[in-house]
């Protein structure tokens, strides 16, 4: 058989197709304009046949041939087998998604209910993501900052204050200023104390909200004006003439600059909360369940980058104001120890390379209760013990391993969370280590706790998960409405707390809720 004749280039189009062969004679004769492409689901009729049959002698419809490879490109497609687009993800609904697109999610078998339930998880997410950002900044912002201060030292750098802002277990704490993008910026320039330096394991740990952020480091001599409590050699603490005539007494230490500036540490704030734990006992408490959840969900984040927590005590806890108060203290005169900070792990080490220092017998007992059966197994135990050093009861080794009595000091039932708080320390600190609950279920405790479901849920219906399902996602529903009417309120940007409260409700599930409840409850 000869070949086709060509094809005339100016009634061919970009978005047309290539007609079959042996077609081009007819189609060109044809008046019609071609509507024919393999954009289109429905071919014109002139095409939907085979060469030398007429087009009336084949139904304008039929079953759909699948395009191969063999096939060209102008291969028709059936008229019955519409090329659909596809359902848009619930991710991507908003308020002017096409309402086409809305009616093939509601033809879909969840039907409407389960897209409400989906675009609800889907706006929690990215608030989520919207608070964690404002928390903690933009990713890309500090990533230009760390390469800001590669190599700078503290010629580089604005000492604010010569005197500590901060001292923890293992460093001292200054602020200095730094000027980036026309702007100045306050950061913490981390001294460590002797023998305390865990860098090579805190430069690799990512960013999380619970844990302190590295953005640079460098070895430097101590400028004159820092005062490092402890330290000798200190340039004030001589005539300026004995100096001049001495080696500079000045020490060479390793400096670490931190994002975050702390104001004081867990310890600190519990020592200085004793009236205030009397006075608002139901505030202070609540405030105590939101530190203690902060350090549970940094504890996970650690284990999943296989690090553990260094000498977990609340001198080595940082807490670190928030750049915006929660909305629920706006137009309140409530003192500072109210305002829930930012709680910072800022000691680390690698699993199974460091142990606790020993000062006791008793001690060293301590020690291998918490290295069994592994080093991350301490953090349980630590955890339990800080729920009562926050609730300001006194405990002591003896107690907790056993030496001199089989029970746990008392905590007293002063507010809603007391109750709770004390079983929770009592499953952290079992003496069988295989009825200890985790750090992941400390965590979903301490969220019950603080959002529910609360125990009066089960009081006129038995647990189960139909109910406990019911519950989350009317929450939701509520928790949504919440943000939306302080939004038209003109209230402040959603705080610490609510982005803690997000995290819970995005993330949990009827089926952690019954475990949870069931192990709080029991």
């Amino acid at each position: 058989d000869p070949p086709p004749p060509p094809l005339p280039k100016k009634q061919l189009q970009r978005a047309e197709s290539l007609p079959e062969p042996g077609s081009s004679q007819r189609w060109h004769g044809d008046p019609e304009p071609r509507a024919g492409s393999i954009l289109y689901s429905i071919p014109p009729p002139q095409l939907r046949h085979e060469e030398g049959a007429p087009p009336r002698d084949r139904p304008s419809w039929g079953p759909k041939k699948p395009l191969t490879k063999s096939q060209s490109l102008g291969e028709p497609l059936a008229r019955s087998s519409p090329q659909k687009a596809p359902s848009p993800s619930l991710k991507e609904l908003t308020f002017g998604t096409a309402d086409g697109e809305l009616g093939q999610l509601l033809e879909s078998p969840a039907g409407v209910c389960g897209v409400i339930l989906g675009c609800q998880e889907a706006a929690l997410a990215r608030l989520s993501a919207h608070m964690q950002e404002e928390l903690v900044g933009p990713e890309e912002r500090q990533q230009l900052l760390e390469a800001e201060l590669a190599g700078k030292r503290w010629a580089a750098l604005g000492v604010l204050d010569p005197r500590p802002c901060c001292q923890s277990g293992d460093a001292w704490y200054f602020r200095v200023g730094f000027t980036f993008e026309r702007s100045q910026l306050q950061f913490a320039a981390k001294v460590p104390k002797p023998c305390c330096s865990s860098l090579g394991v805190q430069s690799s740990l990512g960013t999380h909200c619970s844990i302190q952020r590295l953005l640079g480091r460098f070895t430097d001599r101590v400028p004159r004006e820092l005062v490092l409590p402890g330290i000798p050699g200190k340039g004030s603490q001589g005539p300026s003439g004995e100096e001049a005539a001495c080696p500079d007494p000045r020490p060479v230490l390793q400096v670490l600059l931190c994002a975050e500036v702390p104001q004081q540490t867990l310890a600190d704030f519990v020592k200085g909360s004793h009236a205030l734990h009397r006075t608002s006992p139901g505030h202070y408490e609540r405030l105590g369940c939101l530190l203690l959840l902060q350090l549970c969900l940094g504890l996970e984040h650690l284990r999943r980058q296989n690090v553990a927590q260094g000498d977990l005590c609340p001198e080595n806890l940082l807490l670190v104001q928030c750049p915006c108060p929660p909305q629920s203290q706006q137009g309140q005169k409530e003192p500072l120890g109210l305002s829930l900070p930012r709680l910072l792990i800022s000691s680390f080490f690698k699993v199974q390379e460091k142990q606790r220092p020993c000062s006791s017998s008793q001690e060293q007992d301590w020690t291998q209760g918490l290295a069994a059966p592994s080093p991350p197994a301490a953090a349980e135990l630590n955890v339990g013990r800080l729920i009562y050093q926050i609730l300001h009861v006194d405990i002591s080794l003896e107690n907790i391993l056993g030496f001199g009595s089989k029970r746990l000091p008392e905590i007293p039932s002063l507010s809603i969370y007391s109750a709770g708080l004390k079983r929770l320390a009592t499953l952290l600190l079992h003496r069988d280590p295989q009825q200890r609950v985790s750090i992941e279920q400390a965590r979903g405790i301490l969220q019950v706790l603080l959002w529910g479901p609360r125990q009066e849920l089960f009081a006129r219906s038995r647990r189960s998960l139909a109910l406990l399902r019911s519950w989350l996602e009317v929450k939701r529903a509520l928790l949504l409405l919440r943000f939306a009417e302080n939004s038209a309120g003109a209230r402040a940007s959603p705080g610490l707390e609510e982005w803690l409260c997000c995290q819970y409700f995005q993330g949990v599930t009827e089926h952690t809720l019954y475990q949870v409840t069931q192990v709080l409850y029991a």
